[in-house]
């Protein structure tokens, strides 16, 4: 069984991410020190329309690649009888967390875009009014 951590989806999430956090991280700083620079707020506003799919993308298919090591291995799952009459199957857990993803994904893709057109326009008004 070949591990997980070779798959490309991990280079593609751990990429997206590495990114993301880079200019997330630029921009408190620079909010902080009251010099925002308009390409980082750009970028913060701009790029995770390409970024958070290509993570999500990366997420899901390391998890679905992880799927059969998980099921077979029985990794993180506990099973009855225990002292604590408790059960938890971790695969059925990443199918319901992969699942999550259907309802999650378009709601905080979404509000990311309209963040962008009120940020970004509101941007724009003020520089033509100056």
């Amino acid at each position: 069984m070949e591990l997980v951590q070779t798959e490309d989806s991990v280079l593609l999430f751990v990429v997206a991410w590495t990114i993301t956090e880079i200019i997330r991280y630029s921009f408190y700083t620079f909010s902080l020190l009251n010099h925002l620079p308009y390409l980082i707020k750009w970028a913060r506003y701009t790029l995770f329309i390409i970024l958070y799919p290509m993570g999500v993308s990366g997420e899901l298919l390391t998890i679905y690649a992880a799927l059969p090591f998980v099921r077979q291995s029985g990794l993180y799952s506990i099973s009855l009888p225990n002292k604590y009459n408790f059960s938890f199957d971790y695969y059925t857990f990443l199918i319901l967390v992969m699942i999550s993803y259907i309802p999650l994904f378009p709601q905080l893709y979404f509000h990311m875009l309209r963040q962008r057109r009120k940020v970004l326009s509101h941007t724009e008004e003020h520089k033509k009014s100056e």
